[in-house]
């Protein structure tokens, strides 16, 4: 239609849900940054055949536990795993899921082997093969077909993995884990009451959604708020020193916050929420949600450091100190530049541009000779 659209992928560095609106040469361009590498549109629709155990699925997805889908076409088998990895948002997955696993894929003799417990992944499968060979396997979820909305599945209890035969048993849960939260009657009585009432599996899937992101954020606060006190305090940053180091994640020290700040604040679920934490310490997902979280502050110890330096009267110091000194300070100043533009530090570009001009100035202080060599070193 004549209408160009610019659109830029994440990286690394970018953080997952932000959107930014970008100048470039006269025009703004909207660069959309992907919530998810995939998202699910219906929710409700992929556990509608095992709704009534959507908490404990939670947990396990929560927890990297192995989990397979078992499901009758590419189709359902990919919907119903991006549904798994999407229902502990905002929190990200960090272990590996497979939408679509066949035999043809790389990984399926490392998945398939009964000489080593099954790796922190999700597959999605559709091989009858499968049913055999994934046996060994903790956590399998069998689904049929999925019912156009308004119609429900008939549910049933968490079955044992040794009834799990072929691909032709049942729909069902089949796991021998013991969830540490009770269940939410409330939620399935709201999702009960909505299929009676015929409605639409949109909303439904709103509603489950919205649970989800109730229930991780109610898990999530407690760790981001005692990740939040090992944060060194502002006042104990100094300009002539190296950045303060953040203080250690102590687990036990961690555990005897929840009670007075865990999640019974914010969440109506009881349960052996110490129990599921300690799980969830252990796990990838807390691993790489940590040493994000790490980065993140990490690097915002370095931008408040950068902001330290640009509050000094640096000119006055020189004076002070010697040329080998000064020199010393120029070309820590110019690396302390680089790197905030390489590792994307959060500073604020009024800071950088003092930064540039305290350089500027020092160098000029200067006598001629390392003025020029100063100069000519550039950012290096």
């Amino acid at each position: 239609m004549g209408v160009v659209m610019k659109v830029r992928i994440p990286t690394c560095h970018d953080k997952p849900g932000t959107t930014q609106i970008v100048q470039l040469t006269q025009q703004v361009v909207w660069i959309g940054y992907i919530k998810k590498y995939f998202y699910c549109a219906s929710p409700f629709r992929c556990f509608c055949p095992v709704f009534l155990h959507s908490q404990m699925l939670w947990e396990l997805v929560l927890l990297g536990e192995p989990l397979v889908v078992m499901a009758p076409s590419p189709s359902e088998s990919s919907e119903t795993v991006l549904a798994l990895v999407n229902c502990i948002s905002p929190l990200k997955y960090f272990s590996d899921f497979r939408p679509y696993f066949t035999i043809h894929d790389s990984e399926f003799k490392e998945y398939t082997t009964r000489t080593q417990a099954p790796p922190s992944v999700i597959l999605g499968v559709t091989n009858p093969f499968f049913a055999k060979t994934l046996q060994h396997w903790p956590h399998i979820i069998r689904i049929g077909d999925l019912k156009p909305t308004g119609e429900i599945p008939k549910q049933v209890k968490v079955k044992k993995l040794k009834n799990l035969k072929t691909l032709d048993s049942k729909p069902g849960v089949y796991t021998s884990y013991k969830p540490y939260l009770n269940r939410d009657e409330e939620i399935i009585k709201q999702l009960q009451k909505g299929v009676q009432q015929k409605r639409p599996s949109e909303a439904q899937s709103v509603i489950l959604r919205r649970y989800f992101l109730e229930l991780t954020q109610s898990f999530i606060i407690p760790l981001e708020r005692y990740v939040a006190s090992l944060m060194p305090l502002q006042k104990s940053i100094s300009p002539w020193k190296s950045p303060p180091q953040l203080r250690q994640f102590l687990p036990e020290e961690f555990m005897k916050t929840l009670e007075k700040t865990g999640p019974q604040l914010t969440s109506r679920i009881k349960g052996d929420w110490i129990g599921l934490y300690r799980h969830f310490l252990k796990s990838p997902n807390f691993d790489g949600w940590f040493k994000t979280r790490r980065k993140e502050m990490t690097q915002k110890l370095e931008a408040l450091h950068l902001e330290a330096l640009c509050e000094e009267d640096l000119l006055l110091w020189i004076q002070k100190h010697t040329e080998v000194e000064t020199v010393d300070l120029v070309l820590k100043l110019k690396n302390k530049l680089l790197q905030a533009d390489r590792e994307h530090l959060p500073v604020k570009p009024d800071t950088m541009e003092k930064l540039r001009t305290h350089i500027d100035a020092i160098i000029l202080a200067l006598p001629e000779d390392l003025q020029g060599i100063l100069l000519k070193t550039g950012m290096t």
